[in-house]
């Protein structure tokens, strides 16, 4: 038996350990080391790191906790950037870590190696390529490739609980209303996350399931989302391609 719990981290960042019966853990994008070290404290000790991307954010507490830890396994996609990997991963990579699998799935777009860990038990650590409501930003890659990249994502089991990289549930909430006004789960949704909130508790994860009725970049082909694009172009988008470019672009600049 395993879970996954979620350690403090800056402001609005989530980062994930998976944790067994005896405290071993499977730590995922340490932009900070500092909370890993405060839950050894709790008893837990880390078996191994995940790395989905090179930005500081997601990997600057990697180096401490190597000199802690000189033998900690480090897995990262091929990226010079990222200088502490022991192990490089890419597309289609299997890992086993502490007993646990792993399918590593390449998610260029956020930046062009990024990869996400689809875990056995159903769960997935993505990184900065899908939030609850959102997507990251194309910093490296194009929305072709970025919405492959969802896809995909949008493709695995609707029950996979959806590990993410930052809590920006509330402000993607706000956009996500403006393109589907008219979408029920997306107004239950946001009162549930506001809920949450408001209780002190992160919003996450979500599940697949629950980003195909409320996310709209996963949602480039439904006829509201379509039509909302359709009314900033002036025009019908081409396709989904530009339909989701259009989306990244209107959030860019989005302020609730």
């Amino acid at each position: 038996p395993m879970r996954v719990a979620g350690l403090p981290a800056f402001e609005d960042h989530c980062r994930w350990a998976r944790v067994d019966d005896e405290g071993n853990a499977v730590i995922v994008d340490p932009g900070d080391a500092a909370p890993v070290l405060a839950a050894t404290e709790l008893g837990m000790w880390p078996a191994g790191i995940l790395l989905t991307h090179h930005h500081p954010d997601h990997c600057g507490g990697v180096a401490a906790l190597r000199q802690r830890w000189p033998t900690l396994p480090v897995f990262a996609p091929e990226d010079e950037r990222i200088t502490q990997a022991t192990q490089r991963v890419g597309e289609g990579s299997r890992l086993q870590l502490n007993g646990w699998d792993f399918e590593v799935i390449a998610v260029p777009g956020h930046t062009l190696s990024h990869v996400a860990y689809h875990g056995e038990g159903g769960h997935l650590f993505c990184g900065d390529t899908l939030f609850s409501m959102g997507c990251g930003r194309m910093f490296e890659g194009t929305p072709p490739q970025m919405l492959a990249s969802l896809d995909r994502l949008a493709a695995l089991p609707s029950t996979t609980a959806v590990c993410c990289g930052h809590e920006y549930t509330m402000a993607n909430a706000a956009f996500a209303l403006a393109v589907e006004p008219a979408n029920d789960a997306l107004h239950r949704r946001q009162q549930e996350a506001q809920a949450m909130r408001h209780a002190g508790r992160p919003t996450l994860p979500t599940s697949i399931a629950q980003e195909r009725e409320t996310n709209p970049f996963l949602r480039t082909d439904v006829p509201a989302v379509r039509e909302a694009v359709s009314r900033r172009l002036g025009r019908p988008p081409a396709d989904r391609v530009e339909t989701f470019a259009e989306l990244r672009r209107w959030k860019d600049g989005f302020r609730a």
